[in-house]
């Protein structure tokens, strides 16, 4: 486990809920909200760092970004 993915990936998670789901539950604010609000945030955190794991994993095994060209197009540049 990469700790300095797992760190961006909790800040990721951490600024999407602070911004859209915290505002909103702002008001009704109780334990039973709190809890929600950091499953939430385990969930997204796991789901970001998968995410970034495969492909940031994948580059390295298929050796994208070796030369340093990176297209986000399958055409030649």
């Amino acid at each position: 486990m990469d700790k300095l993915r797992l760190t961006e990936a909790a800040a990721e998670a951490a600024l999407l809920l602070a911004l859209v789901a915290l505002p909103a539950a702002w008001r009704a604010f109780d334990p039973a909200v709190a809890v929600v609000l950091a499953v939430m945030l385990v969930v997204l955190t796991a789901g970001t760092y998968a995410l970034h794991a495969v492909t940031f994993d994948c580059f390295r095994l298929t050796g994208h970004g070796e030369n340093g060209q990176f297209s986000y197009t399958q055409g030649e540049d």
